[in-house]
């Protein structure tokens, strides 16, 4: 008889060896495409997702431009190879949700009033999916439309927290994701100390769904600096591109 898969185990530590509280490891470059007005890549453990960003730029179709702002559009997309089972390459109901959720969570955080009757387009693409595709999309999403000069209130960063096993963890997994009890993605700005996106699967009691609140907010903290150092890292490399041209 098949039993129901242990998540935590007799040390409290997770399937993947992290601590409840703990992120996965986490690595983000930004500028990684050189035919996209910014761009930016995140791995956070397993998880490698590609972002994209052109803009603002003049709105096709015109009828489709807004007189007061900027048109913010996102396409949220897993390759086929990005999961175990191929996947078909059209996009999926899923697939058409979370893109509505990323520009949600996205929106308040850019001065879209500052170029109307433009587009910006957003493309994320998910290279490798495991877990908390929405919320690391999201991050890499906010380094990309920073790459690309889009002016912007501060950065948006995403993490989830959830239980599992009757523990609230942190920053779960594709397994922790499907076998947990519950999913709570949060996507947040540090700086404003304004939340984006609150959204949540399964069950908590409410003194659970604060903790893991609080939580996820911290997450999102520490990912946090590893946007700025993310960014940090290509000024610096662009100051030295100029200084050395400046001595030939």
């Amino acid at each position: 008889m098949s039993g129901k898969i242990r998540l935590i185990d007799e040390n409290g530590l997770r399937v993947d060896g992290r601590k409840p509280n703990e992120l996965r490891p986490i690595k983000m470059e930004v500028g990684v495409l050189s035919n996209a007005d910014g761009s930016a890549y995140i791995e956070q453990g397993k998880s490698k997702i590609l972002a994209a960003v052109y803009g603002p730029r003049e709105v096709h179709p015109r009828h489709l431009a807004l007189p007061d702002r900027a048109l913010l559009r996102c396409r949220y997309h897993m390759a086929p190879f990005s999961v175990e089972e191929r996947k078909s390459p059209a996009p999926s109901r899923r697939e058409i949700e979370l893109s509505k959720v990323i520009r949600e969570a996205l929106e308040p955080a850019i001065f879209l009033e500052k170029f109307p009757r433009t587009s910006i387009d957003l493309f994320i693409e998910v290279l490798q999916a495991d877990g908390g595709t929405r919320c690391a999309g999201t991050t890499v999403a906010a380094l990309a439309l920073a790459d690309a000069g889009i002016p912007m209130r501060d950065l948006v960063v995403a993490c989830a927290a959830g239980k599992v096993d009757g523990v609230l963890v942190l920053d779960l997994n594709d397994l922790e994701d499907k076998e947990g009890e519950a999913d709570l993605p949060v996507a947040y700005m540090p700086n404003l100390g304004l939340v984006s996106l609150l959204q949540m699967d399964g069950i908590l009691t409410f003194e659970e769904f604060k903790q893991a609140l609080n939580l996820a907010v911290e997450g999102c903290k520490q990912i946090y600096k590893l946007q700025k150092e993310a960014l940090k890292s290509k000024c610096v490399a662009i100051k030295e591109e100029v200084e050395e041209a400046c001595l030939q």
